[in-house]
């Protein structure tokens, strides 16, 4: 793949059939369905991580998120860097090869310690799967689609944690959880030539009328970001949710099995054995359950939030942080509903409606993301968003419901996870304030296209 240039782009639409535009976002969902697969099929397999190395909440807490989102977070920004200059398709191959190398490494590690780092590498390599992928999207298609384009893109999320949960429920249960970690790093190791050898690196800017500036250094960035009010807004806003989200994807699996054990097997009494195996444990059944509500509920809301996002952005820019700020808005009834419910059929229904809506804010948002600032800083702005997102997100919204399960443990036993969700709600509405916030400035901060 060649290096692509900066020259500017013409005013004739560039020539990408669309055949091939459609291959690139499908191999870009396929690298970051893995991406999703090798960060959270720790989730399902927490539970017998916890049993077989004997940690408390809080530290599986450290060892799944903290230690994933310390270097993925701040190595992020180097790497975007690189890619505003040089081929994206490259840098992500060598992202995916190194991540999936680091999970297979997470199936041999011996103690906890050892898994915080093995994590850790986990994270360095997914520094660079996201941010450039952003970028190789907005540059093969235009500002008009680029919502639905991106939230497409985006289905990566629930179809990657839908399979790792699912996958590491039933490998777990067939077999142990460290095969688990072993069998999808190797599948991604076979992933990394295919996507380098038939993904074509795009024209920088192509679709973006008017000469295209060349690359600059991470100060112009930064500069051109500290005059955009609706970026900080929208970047700390969608971290309140991600605190939530990644939380939710780390400990409803271990919820169901604490509060839930005896009566799921019950639930999947119409399950053929081939799917069930007669005595399974309940760990295989929790998979199945949270994998499908995380899968229908994820692309219901992703395609719908990008698809509302494009449809009434151009009624009004500031839509773009209204439409998954009224999102939020709507998840705090039904995720209190679910949480406080006792029937297993409920929450299996409720939990489809606030897991869709809190996942619509992605193609809106990385939408806006994407003309607040010139083409020639998207990968850095977009890094810098994810420095913001999963430092919050990823690295305190696990923990921060693993300390509370544990503080309320004395009071409400196993059903400390449940309170501790519960008290998590108030998350959904900061982060629907702060979005609101943000869709008053965003008219002013858009770049033009012009």
């Amino acid at each position: 793949m060649s290096e692509e240039t900066t020259s500017g782009s013409t005013d004739t639409e560039p020539k990408i059939s669309s055949g091939y535009r459609a291959y690139v976002l499908f191999m870009l969902i396929v690298v970051y369905t893995f991406n999703f697969i090798d960060r959270q099929i720790i989730g399902i397999l927490a539970v017998p991580i916890q049993e077989e190395l004997q940690v408390s909440d809080t530290m599986m807490a450290a060892m799944r998120g903290l230690s994933f989102a310390l270097l993925y977070s701040t190595l992020g920004v180097p790497i975007a860097w690189m890619a505003d200059r040089y081929s994206r398709v490259r840098i992500m191959t060598a992202a995916l090869s190194v991540w999936s190398l680091m999970t297979m490494v997470c199936g041999m590690i011996a103690t906890p310690v050892q898994l915080f780092f093995a994590r850790m590498g986990v994270g360095v390599g997914e520094a660079g799967g996201v941010a450039p992928a952003y970028s190789i999207v907005s540059d093969y298609f235009p500002p008009e689609q680029r919502a639905r384009a991106l939230a497409v893109y985006s289905f990566g999320i629930p179809i990657g944690s839908a399979v790792g949960i699912v996958f590491g429920g039933v490998i777990a249960t067939l077999m142990d959880w460290r095969t688990a970690f072993l069998i999808v790093g190797g599948l991604g190791l076979l992933l990394a030539p295919i996507f380098l050898l038939t993904t074509q690196e795009p024209k920088r800017g192509q679709f973006d009328k008017g000469v295209q500036p060349k690359p600059v250094g991470f100060g112009p960035v930064l500069s051109t970001l500290m005059k955009k009010k609706s970026f900080w807004f929208l970047s700390v806003g969608a971290a309140c949710s991600s605190m939530m989200g990644y939380g939710l994807f780390a400990w409803i699996p271990a919820f169901l099995v604490r509060s839930f054990g005896d009566a799921l097997p019950e639930f999947f009494s119409w399950a053929p054995a081939f799917l069930v195996p007669q005595g399974a444990p309940a760990l295989l059944y929790a998979a199945y359950f949270y994998g499908f509500v995380v899968f229908v509920g994820g692309l219901i809301g992703i395609w719908m939030g990008g698809a509302l996002a494009d449809g009434m952005g151009s009624k009004s820019r500031a839509n773009y942080a209204r439409v998954p700020a009224f999102a939020f808005l709507a998840v705090a009834p039904f995720l209190i509903l679910g949480m406080v419910s006792n029937s297993l059929m409920l929450i299996f229904f409720v939990m489809i409606i606030p897991t869709a809506l809190s996942l619509a804010w992605l193609g809106p948002v990385l939408s806006a993301f994407q003309h607040i600032v010139p083409s020639n800083m998207r990968a850095t702005a977009s890094a810098i968003f994810l420095l913001i997102n999963n430092l919050i997100g990823i690295g305190l919204g696990d923990l921060l419901l693993g300390a509370m399960s544990d503080g309320l443990a004395s009071r409400f036993g196993e059903e400390s996870l449940r309170y501790s969700i519960l008290c998590g709600v108030v998350f959904y509405l900061v982060a629907a304030v702060l979005l609101l916030m943000a869709s008053k400035h965003l008219d002013n901060d858009w770049e033009s296209e012009a």
